[in-house]
């Protein structure tokens, strides 16, 4: 079932932050006023996730200027991100990377969010197995500054996400906010919205045949 309109999940966990402080019951509640990018990612020490992982920490300027901030998220524990974030790039690592990252070894935060890739099954003998991958898919959601899931988008394992998309995302929840005008298909900062009418729509459609 889809989040969007609804309260994100709350949570406590240990994060590594800071690219190697552990912060003890860490919760995104303490983001309250800003926007956030809850992102989760399937394992430490893969192949994809470095790569977006990295990607974000690239454009966490932008993310700031945007009054946003970027959290990571898998169902490694706090040691396993420490280590990985103490590995040089040209090793594999993600050493350079300073946003929160969240152990989520329980795995109950990937359950809460509804990304994990399956589940826990009981038999008729009592016997306990796990069904699908035991892993976080690719999720990302964008929660607004009262906490409200605003946007959210699951991939498998194998598709990485664009991290020019999530900005472009933040730019139009901004707009709409501060103008009250919709984003069309492909809108980007600078580009022209729409007012939510039926002589808004007509208006932009006519500009667009121009």
């Amino acid at each position: 079932m889809s989040l969007v309109g609804k309260k994100a999940p709350d949570f406590k966990a240990v994060a590594v932050v800071n690219g190697g402080e552990f912060q003890e019951d860490f919760s995104l509640e303490q983001y309250r006023g800003k926007k956030v990018i809850f992102f989760f990612y399937p394992l430490d020490f893969t192949f994809v996730c470095p790569t977006e992982i990295l990607a974000f920490q690239e454009h966490i300027a932008e993310f700031e200027k945007r009054n946003t901030v970027v959290v990571g998220c898998s169902i490694d524990s706090q040691f396993s991100h420490w280590a990985w974030l103490n590995t040089p790039q040209e090793k594999g690592g993600i050493q350079g990377v300073k946003y929160p990252l969240v152990a989520d070894l329980d795995k109950t935060i990937s359950m809460k969010y509804n990304v994990l890739g399956g589940e826990y099954v009981v038999d008729e003998d009592g016997e306990i197995s796990f069904e699908g991958e035991p892993v976080a898919f690719r999720g990302l959601f964008l929660i607004d500054e009262d906490g409200v899931v605003q946007h959210e988008l699951v991939n498998n394992l194998g598709l990485g996400r664009s991290v020019k998309e999530a900005l472009r995302l933040v730019d139009a929840l901004t707009h709409l906010q501060k103008y009250g005008e919709v984003c069309p298909a492909d809108w980007e900062e600078g580009k022209e919205a729409l007012k939510p009418t039926f002589e808004g729509v007509a208006e932009y459609l006519s500009h667009k045949k121009h």
